[in-house]
């Protein structure tokens, strides 16, 4: 391969696991565990009529989970999982819209409280 040829990613529908896979071909995915932590929150806040959309990106070096009001503005939120800053800062990320880094850590349970909603108090 040459410098000046393309890199062609070939996904199958099946497994995501990089056992037996070539390094081209390998992204970066969320797990089950992972996607029902997320979705688990994002369910809350669509109930809540805070957010509307969502948008799953695997890509070689992260996964982005982007957070939307409206599908055709810009995420208000993106929950990251980059595995080479493991050792560093932590797998998981909370991005806001400016690229503000708002929680960064190694659970992602405890990364997605930034996201939870606040308990308010109402008059009865």
């Amino acid at each position: 391969m040459s410098e000046g040829d393309p890199i062609i990613l070939r996904l199958s529908t099946g497994h995501m696991g990089g056992a037996g896979r070539s390094h081209e071909e390998q992204v970066v995915s969320f797990d089950r565990r992972e996607l029902d932590l997320i979705l688990g929150l994002y369910g809350l806040q669509v109930g809540a009529g805070e957010w509307r959309d969502y948008a799953i990106d695997m890509l070689r070096d992260r996964a982005v989970f982007s957070i939307f009001r409206h599908a055709s503005e810009v995420p208000l939120y993106r929950v990251e999982k980059t595995p080479r800053l493991a050792r560093r800062q932590g797998v998981y990320s909370v991005i806001a819209p400016g690229g503000q880094i708002l929680k960064r850590g190694r659970d992602l349970e405890k990364v997605l409280r930034i996201l939870k909603p606040k308990p308010r108090l109402a008059m009865v």
